[in-house]
This record gives C-alpha cells, sequence and structure tokens, in this order.
C-alpha cells in the first residue's frame, strides 16, 4: 500500500534535509580551512574599520558551537513533522540564511577563481534550502 506523506511529514523531512546539510556543510569547511580564509579577511576589515563587528574565532570553539547548533536545529525536528506554526517562520529563515550562506561560497569561488572553503557542500545547502522553503 502507498501511502503520500502528509504536508507536514515533507517538511519535516526537508528540515532534516537541510539541517543534514548544513552538518556537512560545517564538516566541509572545517576539512577545507575555513578559519584560514575567515579570520585573516576579519583581521584585514577590522584594519580598515575598526568598529567593524565581526569576530575571529578559535578552531574548537568554531567547531562545537556550529555542532550545537546543528544539533539543536536537528532537536527541533519533531515540530516540524507535527506542522507547529512558530516552526514556519523559523524554518523561511533558516532557508533564507543556508541560501545565502550557499550562495556566498559560490560567489567567493568565482572571486577567488579557485574553490573556496565550503564550496563543495554549497550545492547541497541550497538544494536542501529550496526544498524547505
Amino acid at each position: 500500500m502507498n501511502v503520500q506523506p502528509t504536508r507536514f511529514e515533507n517538511w519535516g523531512r526537508t528540515w532534516i534535509l537541510l539541517c543534514v546539510a548544513l552538518g556537512v556543510h560545517v564538516a566541509d569547511e572545517a576539512l577545507t580551512d575555513f578559519l584560514g580564509w575567515w579570520n585573516p579577511m576579519v583581521l584585514a576589515v577590522r584594519a580598515s574599520v575598526p568598529w567593524s563587528p565581526l569576530p575571529t574565532f578559535r578552531f574548537e570553539f568554531w567547531l562545537g558551537m556550529l555542532a550545537v547548533a546543528v544539533a539543536v536545529l536537528l532537536s527541533l525536528s519533531p515540530f516540524a513533522y507535527r506542522g507547529a506554526r512558530w516552526m514556519r517562520p523559523l524554518s523561511q529563515v533558516f532557508a533564507i540564511v543556508m541560501t545565502i550562506n550557499g550562495f556566498g561560497h559560490l560567489s567567493l569561488s568565482l572571486y577567488l577563481g579557485r574553490p573556496a572553503p565550503g564550496v563543495y557542500s554549497a550545492p547541497l545547502l541550497l538544494v536542501a534550502s529550496f526544498l524547505l522553503w
């Protein structure tokens, strides 16, 4: 018997897909030395714009905080499966931020003329974001 998933089941699945895509993206950034690009860029911006709020990170803190963020987002999956109303704006913000993130990595790669850290998983982020949207 072939049972069609409800729209909330689809929402839950696409929420999990985007969470997993974000986890893969974090691993991609960690393995391709994202902070080796990010921290020097932030220091250069601060030299020109001292009041810039951009932070620099130590690898352990950065990776730990992103792992916690992915875990928290995954822990919200049951609410997406149930169709909780408050998850709608959260899903939209999550999808928009990950779309910007994915396009940012692709754009940076075009600008640099070489693969930027995190670019390999950027298409996965974009597909998952569009599906959640």
